[in-house]
């Protein structure tokens, strides 16, 4: 396995590799790596004739300083688990590699950027747009590897490499759970031991609010069974939980009869920010 820590460098060796004919799967992360995140490692492989992941805790994408300075930094532990991954190259750069200045450029998503996660937190996705095109930009991978966990973001970038016409494609790939049906998160390693024995029940409450649209209940009468269901649980604030068309994520008042619906939930727990969805 190979690691690089500059641009330059792997953009040289990554070039030669195509020359020769060999595709490319990429797969970017912030790194404290997890089973979900080898898990988009290993599609990879199975899809191209290289792959390669990134780690980079981007700080453009951070509206909350004190996240930021919380976020789990374990490149050695990371650097172990691609290695027993068989990942074929990493990329690892610094903050000042990355950003030389202060990217000026602003990055509109239009709606996605007004509902859930663009809502709440504001210039989030504007971060994450710049971060991954360019990244894009460097690795020029055939596919790129997202959970969908972060469905607003898949959904996000999905728009971007559209909008841009960038020479790729994306493959969302499932949501990977611990066994008791938390979405494996490296947040999750912040949670205290009470935090992480309640932390389940976002799950769970999806399960229920799924349950009973299915059942014919409205998007107004299943916020109402989720808010009676955290108030048995005072640990948690909830900070949005929304029934939303798949594709534009938008709130809707039913499920969705034409396409996918999407349940998507954000809470905190322990000062723990956790999100979770589910899709049908």
């Amino acid at each position: 396995m190979l690691i690089f820590n500059t641009i330059s460098e792997i953009q040289e060796y990554l070039k030669s590799q195509q020359k020769t004919g060999k595709t490319i799967g990429f797969v970017p992360t912030m790194g404290a790596l997890h089973a979900g995140h080898i898990s988009l490692i290993e599609r990879s492989k199975t899809e191209n004739d290289l792959t390669v992941c990134s780690i980079f805790v981007n700080p453009t994408q951070f509206n909350n300083p004190e996240d930021l300075k919380k976020y789990p930094r374990t490149l050695d532990n990371d650097s172990e688990l691609l290695q027993a991954a068989a990942c074929d190259v990493v990329f690892a750069p610094s903050a000042e590699e990355m950003y030389p200045s202060l990217p000026q450029l602003r990055m509109d998503f239009g709606t996605l950027e007004t509902v859930m996660e663009g809502k709440f937190r504001p210039g989030h996705f504007n971060g994450v747009g710049i971060v991954v095109s360019k990244l894009f930009n460097i690795i020029k991978s055939d596919k790129a590897y997202f959970g969908l966990k972060d469905l607003q973001q898949v959904a996000v970038i999905r728009q971007m490499v559209k909008d841009l016409s960038f020479d790729l494609e994306i493959i969302p790939c499932p949501t990977l759970r611990e066994i008791d049906g938390l979405a494996m998160s490296s947040r999750n390693t912040r949670l205290s031991v009470e935090a992480r024995a309640l932390a389940p029940q976002i799950y769970k409450v999806l399960n229920l609010a799924q349950e009973k649209l299915q059942a014919g209940f409205s998007t107004k009468e299943i916020q109402e069974v989720v808010n009676q269901y955290f108030s048995q649980y005072p640990e948690f604030e909830v900070e949005y939980f929304e029934v939303a068309d798949f594709d534009t994520l938008e709130p809707i008042e039913a499920k969705n009869e034409t396409g996918k619906t999407a349940l998507c939930i954000a809470a905190f727990l322990g000062g723990v920010r956790l999100i979770d969805n589910m899709v049908f």
